[in-house]
C-alpha cells in the first residue's frame, strides 16, 4: 500500500472534496462514481478508501464544510451586521433563500430528493444535535432582544425556529407557481413584522 505524507493526505482529502462538490452538484451522489471523484486528484480508485469509507462519508463531509460556510456567509449578512432585529430577521432570511435558490449542491440535496437519503446516514440524535446547532445562530440574539423588549416574549427556541423554519418554503416552489417570489418576500416581510415588536 501507498504511503502519504501528512501534506499529500491533506491535499488529496481536500482534492477528493473538491472534485466531490462538483460532480455532486451536477449529478448527484448516486450517478456520481469513484472514478469520476478520483481522477481528478491523480489516485486510483482503491486509494479512494484510505481517505473516505464510501461515496456517502465523502459527501457527508462536504455537507458539513458547505454547511459551515454557508452559516457564516448568512449569518455576516444578517445577525452579525446589525443591532436592528427586524433588519436581521429579514437579512437572515433574504441571505438563506439566496443560498438555496443559487447554490447548486444545496438545491440538489432539498430540491431533487436527496435529503431522505441522507437523513438515513444520521442518527436521531445527530439529526437532534444538527437542529440544535441551527437553532444556536439565532437563540443569543432573540433572547437579547426579547431582554430589551425589542422582539416579542415567548420560547427563544421557537422564535429562532420560526426563523430558521421560513426557508422550507423553497421545497414547495412547484406547488406555489408563478406567484413563487411574490410569496416568498411576503412572508420575509410578514414574518420580521410580526416577531418585532414596535
Amino acid at each position: 500500500m501507498r504511503g502519504f505524507s501528512d501534506e499529500d493526505r491533506e491535499r488529496i482529502r481536500e482534492g477528493l472534496k473538491e472534485s466531490g462538490r462538483e460532480r455532486f452538484a451536477q449529478y448527484g451522489l448516486g450517478k456520481t462514481t469513484i472514478a469520476e471523484l478520483t481522477e481528478p486528484v491523480g489516485i486510483g480508485t482503491s486509494t479512494f478508501y484510505q481517505f473516505y469509507d464510501s461515496k456517502d462519508d465523502l459527501y457527508r463531509a462536504i455537507l458539513e464544510d458547505e454547511e459551515e460556510a454557508i452559516a457564516q456567509r448568512i449569518m455576516s449578512r444578517s445577525f452579525e451586521g446589525t443591532d436592528d432585529p427586524h433588519e436581521a430577521i429579514t437579512g437572515f432570511l433574504e441571505a438563506a433563500f439566496e443560498e438555496i435558490e443559487t447554490n447548486q449542491l444545496v438545491q440538489r440535496i432539498l430540491l431533487e430528493d436527496e435529503l431522505d437519503r441522507l437523513e438515513g446516514q444520521y442518527s436521531a440524535e445527530e439529526m437532534r444535535a444538527e437542529r440544535e446547532q441551527e437553532l444556536s445562530f439565532i437563540r443569543p440574539y432573540v433572547e437579547q432582544w426579547q431582554a430589551e423588549g425589542q422582539i416579542r416574549e415567548g420560547d427563544p427556541d421557537a422564535i429562532a425556529g420560526v426563523v430558521r423554519g421560513v426557508v422550507f418554503l423553497t421545497l414547495h416552489r412547484d406547488d406555489i407557481g408563478e406567484h413563487y417570489e411574490a410569496v416568498r418576500d411576503l412572508l420575509i416581510e410578514v414574518v420580521a413584522d410580526g416577531l418585532v415588536t414596535e
